[in-house]
């Protein structure tokens, strides 16, 4: 699998989605709790811009008329149809046993740490403020 730098860890606030295009495919990155995950941005029901959805917590009931929040900013809702899928595992919440939305392994890694290439050029010292992140496919 090849790693690609798509975004600096700073602009995927967390409760957001940051929409990058990668060989051609459209994945939306997220930031649940200091944790990054990436999605396709494509509903497997019908074919929606799934990451432009609402990101959201999991209403969970014990008993009628009391519910909790769980996995706060942890589920994306389809725009279209309101299919909710788990943002972690890509899990749908409508057909559990079927349907997932593909998922991209994320990594957060110092500029400096990124992949070299063959050929050395004079360098020069460089401070890294800041860290990327790193999709692998």
């Amino acid at each position: 699998m090849a790693k690609h730098v798509v975004a600096a860890a700073a602009e995927v606030i967390p409760g957001d989605v940051k929409i990058v295009t990668v060989n051609g495919r459209e994945i939306g990155l997220f930031n649940v709790g200091g944790a990054y995950f990436a999605l396709l941005n494509r509903c497997p029901h019908a074919g929606a811009s799934l990451c432009h959805g609402q990101v959201m917590g999991l209403a969970m009931s014990d008993d009628p008329g009391t519910y909790r929040i769980d996995r706060p900013g942890g589920m994306i809702r389809c725009p279209w149809h309101g299919w909710e899928f788990d943002i972690r595992t890509g899990q749908s919440w409508v057909d559990p046993e079927k349907i997932r939305v593909p998922r991209f392994a994320v990594a957060r890694e110092a500029g400096g740490d990124i992949v070299q290439g063959p050929y050395l050029a004079e360098t020069f010292p460089v401070m890294v403020e800041d860290d990327y992140l790193v999709v692998e496919m």
